[in-house]
């Protein structure tokens, strides 16, 4: 599991596009990764829409936003046509970035156990290094937590 101030290895996934994103292209900006279990569910709709409705604030601050979860890239087109969203969509269907973030867990819901994505964002800094990170995440007015953790951290 990665934690604050540990350095981001190098990754590569394919987007909604299928077109290979990697750390080092976008290293030198600000990024908000966030990982989320599943396309088109109610969680995970509010907070892909509310990423959306923020992006012009993180673009202002110089900031990627990245969203990963184990679908593929199709799902995720879907998802970005459906709901309109305007933020770029990681598929992780191997979930090799998810165990490396250490969101790949044990859940349990309504006494059944299995394995999940463990709703979490990280705020990667220009040089690769993990500058805050939230697990376990309550959607309701998390981005607005993320952006203001951000601009806190610029302005150090």
């Amino acid at each position: 599991m990665l934690n604050v101030g540990d350095t981001v290895p190098d990754f590569c996934l394919p987007n909604q596009d299928e077109e290979e994103i990697c750390l080092r292209d976008i290293k030198g900006k600000w990024i908000v990764l966030y990982f989320y279990p599943k396309d088109n569910t109610p969680g995970c709709t509010t907070e892909a829409c509310d990423f959306t409705a923020a992006l012009p604030d993180f673009e202002g601050l110089n900031a990627v936003v990245l969203g990963v979860s184990p679908d593929s890239p199709k799902k995720h087109r879907n998802f970005i046509e459906k709901k309109d969203l305007k933020i770029t969509l990681l598929s992780d269907e191997e979930k090799e970035l998810c165990q490396i973030f250490g969101v790949w867990q044990l859940k349990k819901n309504y006494g059944r156990e299995y394995m999940g994505v463990v709703r979490s964002t990280f705020i990667i800094d220009p040089d690769g290094k993990i500058a805050a990170k939230w697990e376990k995440v309550k959607v309701k007015g998390h981005v607005d937590e993320v952006k203001a953790k951000l601009e806190e951290l610029q302005n150090r």
